[in-house]
C-alpha cells in the first residue's frame, strides 16, 4: 500500500498522544457550584442531581475544607432563604443567607480559593422569577437593577471575588460595575452571563433552590435559535465591563462557546448544567455509557470548545481523577 499520510503514527502509544495533544484540563479552571440552605441542620440530596446537596452553614465549612485542598479554582456559591417576597427582600439584607455563606467561604478558604457569589434574585423571589415585576407581572428591568447594585456591593463587602451576574437584564454589568467602582471595589470581578439561554435544561437546579417560578423567563433569556442574539448580548456585557463571559448550558451551546471564542479577548467560562448532568447520570446509571469517561470527555469538549473555565456539579470528581492520572 502507498499511503504517505498515516494520522494513526501520532496516535500509536500513550506517550505519543500525551507528547501532541492539543488540548488539556486542569483542576485549576473548575469552578463547583455549592448551595447552602437557610434553616437546615444536615445536607438534604438534590432531586435530580445525584450527589449534590443543599448545605447548612456548618456543612458547608466541612465541604469548604475538601473544597480547598481538591486543587479546583473557585466555589460559587448559590443560597436558599427562608423568607421569600415579591421583591426579594432577603437578597439585600447584609446578614442573609447568601451574605452570610460567602463570608464564611472567603474567611475558610478565601486564601485558596476564588469566590463566586451568585447575583440574582429568583433564589429570594415568591414568583421565581430573576427580577421585579411590573403590575401586569412583566420584568421590570430598570428596578431590578437598582436591587442588583445595592447586592452587589453588598456582596463585596462580604468577601466575593466573582459576581456571577445571571439575571439577563439589560444594562446589568454596566449598573453593577458602577455601584461596585463607586463603593471602592474596583478590583471586585464581574463574570457575565452574557449568552444564557432559556433552556429546558435547567430543570433538576429549580430542585436546587426550591425555585417558586411562576410562568418562564423567555422574555428575558436567550432564545435557543438565536446565535447573533448571543453575539449582541456577549459583545455589549464586554462593553459594559464584563471580565469573564459565560456561555450557559454547556454541552448544547457549545457552537456559542466556540463563536464567542473567536472574537472575545476576555476568559471564556461554560457551565454544565442540571440538567445536562442529569442525563449523564441516568444514563450512567443504566449501563448506557462509562460515567467517567464520559464526564471527562464532556470536560476536555468544553476547553476544545474554548472555555477556559468550566463550571460543573462533577469539579471534585473531575479533580480527584486529573490527580490519578497524574500518577500513572
Amino acid at each position: 500500500m502507498n499511503i504517505t499520510h498515516r494520522p494513526q503514527r501520532v496516535r500509536k502509544s500513550k506517550a505519543m498522544r500525551s507528547l501532541v495533544r492539543q488540548t488539556s484540563l486542569q483542576a485549576s479552571s473548575l469552578i463547583l457550584p455549592v448551595f447552602v440552605k437557610e434553616g437546615i441542620d444536615t445536607p438534604k440530596e438534590i432531586k435530580g442531581m445525584k450527589g449534590v446537596f443543599q448545605h447548612s452553614l456548618a456543612s458547608f465549612a466541612i465541604e469548604l475544607e475538601i473544597i480547598k485542598k481538591s486543587g479546583i479554582g473557585a466555589v460559587m456559591i448559590f443560597a436558599i432563604p427562608l423568607l421569600r417576597d415579591e421583591l426579594g427582600t432577603e437578597a439585600i439584607n447584609p446578614n442573609g443567607i447568601l451574605n452570610q455563606a460567602v463570608a464564611l467561604a472567603k474567611s475558610v478558604a478565601g486564601g485558596d480559593l476564588v469566590i463566586v457569589a451568585d447575583l440574582c434574585l429568583d433564589e429570594f423571589t415568591s414568583h421565581g422569577h430573576c427580577g421585579l415585576l411590573d403590575g401586569q407581572g412583566r420584568i421590570d428591568n430598570d428596578r431590578t437593577l437598582e436591587i442588583y447594585q445595592v447586592m452587589a456591593v453588598q456582596l463585596a463587602k462580604s468577601g466575593a471575588d466573582i459576581l456571577g451576574t445571571s439575571g439577563m437584564m439589560d444594562g446589568q454589568v454596566g449598573a453593577v460595575r458602577s455601584a461596585l467602582d463607586l463603593a471602592g471595589f474596583t478590583d471586585t470581578s464581574i463574570l457575565a452571563y452574557a449568552a444564557k439561554f432559556a433552556s429546558a435544561l435547567y430543570g433538576p437546579f429549580r430542585n436546587a433552590v426550591d425555585s417558586a417560578l411562576q410562568g418562564d423567563r423567555k422574555s428575558y433569556q436567550e432564545d435557543p435559535a438565536n446565535m447573533k442574539d448571543a453575539m449582541r448580548e456577549i459583545e455589549l456585557d464586554v462593553a459594559e465591563g464584563a471580565d469573564i463571559i459565560m456561555v450557559k448550558p454547556g454541552l448544547l451551546y457549545f457552537d456559542v462557546l466556540h463563536a464567542a471564542s473567536q472574537f472575545v479577548n476576555l476568559p471564556l467560562a461554560t457551565y454544565i448544567v442540571s440538567g445536562e448532568m442529569a442525563m449523564v447520570e441516568y444514563a450512567a446509571e443504566n449501563g448506557a455509557i462509562d460515567r467517567r469517561s464520559t464526564i471527562m470527555e464532556i470536560a476536555l469538549s468544553a476547553k476544545r470548545a474554548g472555555a477556559q473555565i468550566i463550571c460543573t456539579y462533577w469539579a471534585l470528581e473531575i479533580a480527584h481523577w486529573l490527580k490519578e492520572e497524574a500518577t500513572k
